[in-house]
């Protein structure tokens, strides 16, 4: 089955999004300058992603910061290219809408992306 691996955050400003988590106690520890991704492992092994928003846009085009709602993506690792396809192919049989189709991405994943019933992104992956 697939876990959830990772909760990523679209921030307008990775530094200060990390500096309003560490002032909640999230232990992260400060990012580059202009990187346009970041990434924090909590003690229980859950990872904290942030991108930018040029980056999301280079994973989706079409991407707009939504005027209602918020801007997070739940991330599920599943354990093999195989389980993101099936996964995939599961959560859009049961009537979900799948937003991107699985894909070997440039970054040696393959992915896949449904909504859920808010229309949230949920992202599936695993290592090529």
């Amino acid at each position: 089955m697939a876990s959830l691996a990772a909760i990523g955050i679209v921030s307008r400003d990775i530094a200060e999004s990390c500096r309003f988590y560490r002032a909640l106690g999230v232990e992260v520890a400060e990012p580059g300058a202009g990187d346009d991704h970041f990434d924090a492992t909590l003690p229980n092994g859950l990872r904290l992603m942030w991108d930018t928003e040029e980056m999301i846009r280079k994973l989706d085009p079409e991407w707009k910061r939504p005027s209602e709602g918020h801007a997070m993506a739940l991330a599920f690792e599943c354990e093999s290219a195989a389980e993101v396809d099936e996964t995939y192919a599961r959560a859009v049989g049961a009537g979900f809408t799948g937003k991107t189709e699985p894909f070997d991405a440039f970054w040696g994943q393959r992915y896949a992306t449904v909504n859920d019933p808010d229309g949230n992104s949920v992202d599936l992956f695993a290592a090529l």
